[in-house]
């Protein structure tokens, strides 16, 4: 009966490991009986497909391919090729009696049987050479027993007729009758069965050809894919590892730098806190200074009379513009806010560790602004950001980054420098970008050739199969060192320039800070003389109705 279902790969294992008869079904593990080919083209015992059909479908036991199977039995057609083996399998098994002699052949002397397809009877080695020799025998065909011609394969079923002709249009025998009955174009293509055996085995030889071949691509594809499952486990083990180790080191690296921005916050809390507490002291002593002037002045108005008004009176006055003109520290000096950049600090802190470029500091004239706490930077944009310097991450790099940080491209860098000049701003700039767009290109033209060359040769070498010659190996390496070479005199070329463009920078940006600062004091102004005038407004509302009430009184008690 069949066996269990297999899984796909398991199958494929175990029929790679095991030396399978190619008679004995891969489920029951018994000949096969009545074997059905699926669309895979792998075989089974119809009894052991019977019933795993779904919707039509029957998936492969070995590979898991769904084959469409139509009528009423849910089985794919028979292989009758296989069958024919089958069945003549079967009949070599059996023990042979030679038809004159009576004597019996055993399975392993079946190569000295034959068997006289005229006569219809198997014959010992002996008995042929005895009774086959007179000329009455002379055209009967004795062939050897396991290539005899079994009466299904000798005559016609319609006609009862031998056959004689095969079609290579239709693909099948003909007897004397069924090539009578054939069209006229279709006898163009009907040749004698000895023609058409030779130009069968001939094809078959060039089907059995492309098989191994396919064959011979197939086992170097299964050693291949071995491998690069060892490869794989390799690698995974190796990326875990080196996780884990990067994992360890981003955590202590990030717990050194939390430790140094809380003490950042701390202060910068403490020298705000500090700041606003000397102001409020310094707002608290002046407050009773006005109010006792206040009410100086509102006594002597009261009890003064025109003499000693104009003898003391511009004394105060006097005294009150000196007090209203002294340098009063009305407004903060500073923000409440506290900013680490905590976000930047903790990215800059992993750039070593994630191989990420670092990010360049750019010191502004602001100074200081707390322990570890320098001026501002200028990114891309026009924004800005303060930047904390923080040590205990060292820069680690090559030649070419052994210089001051560089920071990673942002979207300027893949919009090309022409943009700069069609602005028509010549500046040292836009000069600088033009030398280096020129000089890039061709650097990068050069690769682009090497990378050609390269994968031309990995395709060789891994498709094809082909020998490559040392000369063109050593020539691309050669070329690769030459660009190395270019590449670093290129880069060391435009790291002298940073100098220069960074005293640009600097003066652009403190043009541009002083600008913004003046622009926000503009628009405090004019928003404290709106709340002011919006102050006039409402006290002119309230007293209106009083200065007309007045005026009306006026009116009446003034003499026409």
């Amino acid at each position: 009966m069949a066996g269990g279902i297999f899984s796909p790969l398991g199958s494929c294992s175990e029929l790679e490991k095991a030396n399978c008869h190619p008679l004995v079904c891969l489920l029951c593990h018994e000949p096969y009986q009545h074997p059905c080919l699926l669309d895979c083209y792998h075989n089974f015992c119809a009894s052991c497909l019977r019933g795993r059909a779904s919707d039509g479908r029957l998936r492969c036991p070995l590979c898991g391919h769904l084959s469409v199977v139509r009528g009423g039995t849910g089985l794919p057609p028979v292989d009758r090729l296989l069958q024919f083996l089958v069945d003549s399998s079967a009949d070599s098994e059996e023990d042979v009696q030679c038809a004159n002699c009576d004597r019996r052949c055993a399975k392993a002397e079946l190569d000295t049987m034959y068997f006289c397809n005229t006569c219809g009877q198997p014959l010992c080695a002996p008995c042929r050479e005895e009774t086959h020799r007179a000329k009455m025998f002379a055209r009967h065909e004795i062939v050897s027993l396991s290539k005899r011609t079994k009466d299904i394969h000798k005559k016609c079923p319609l006609h009862e007729e031998p056959y004689i002709m095969f079609s290579t249009e239709k693909k099948s025998m003909l007897c004397i009758n069924c090539f009578r009955d054939m069209q006229g174009e279709s006898r163009a293509h009907c040749i004698d069965i000895e023609t058409a055996y030779m130009q069968g085995c001939q094809r078959l030889d060039q089907a059995v050809m492309a098989v191994k071949e396919l064959q011979t691509s197939t086992r170097e594809a299964i050693v291949l894919l071995k491998a690069m499952i060892e490869e794989v486990r390799n690698s995974a083990s190796e990326e875990e590892a080196a996780i884990n180790s990067l994992f360890g080191r981003m955590q202590e690296q990030l717990s050194e730098r939390k430790k140094t921005l809380l003490k950042a916050v701390q202060s910068q809390h403490e020298e705000k806190e500090k700041a606003f507490k000397e102001q409020l002291a310094h707002l608290a002593s002046l407050l009773p200074t006005l109010q006792v002037h206040l009410v100086t002045c509102s006594a002597f108005l009261s009890s003064a009379n025109k003499a000693e008004f104009l003898d003391l009176g511009y004394q105060l006055m006097e005294r009150l513009q000196r007090i209203v003109k002294l340098p009063h520290r009305l407004r903060p000096a500073q923000t409440s806010k506290i900013n680490s950049e905590y976000r930047a600090e903790f990215a800059r802190c992993l750039e070593p560790l994630l191989m990420l470029s670092p990010r360049r500091s750019v010191v502004g004239s602001a100074g200081g602004i707390g322990p570890g706490i320098t001026g501002t930077n200028m990114l891309p944009g026009g924004q800005c950001s303060k930047t904390l310097m923080v040590p205990g991450c060292p820069d680690t790099g090559d030649k070419m980054s052994t210089g001051p940080m560089v920071r990673k491209p942002t979207m300027h860098r893949y919009i090309s420098t022409k943009v700069l000049l069609a602005e028509g701003r010549e500046t040292p700039f836009a000069e600088h970008c033009r030398n280096y767009e020129n000089t890039y290109r061709m650097l990068q033209t050069e690769i682009q050739g090497l990378k050609d060359q390269v994968q031309e040769l990995h395709r060789d070498l891994t498709k094809h199969h082909s020998l490559i010659k040392t000369e063109i190996m050593s020539e691309i390496l050669q070329k690769s060192l030459q660009m190395d070479v270019q590449i670093a005199a290129h880069y060391s070329a435009v790291e002298m320039m940073r100098s220069v463009f960074e005293e640009v920078w600097e003066e652009t940006y403190q043009r541009v800070a002083n600008e913004q600062e003046i622009y926000e004091a503009q628009l405090h102004d004019l928003l404290q003389l709106r709340q002011e005038n919006s102050c006039l407004t409402t006290i002119t509302k309230q007293i209106a109705p009083y200065v007309r009430s007045i005026a009306k009184v006026k009116e009446r008690l003034e003499p026409r």
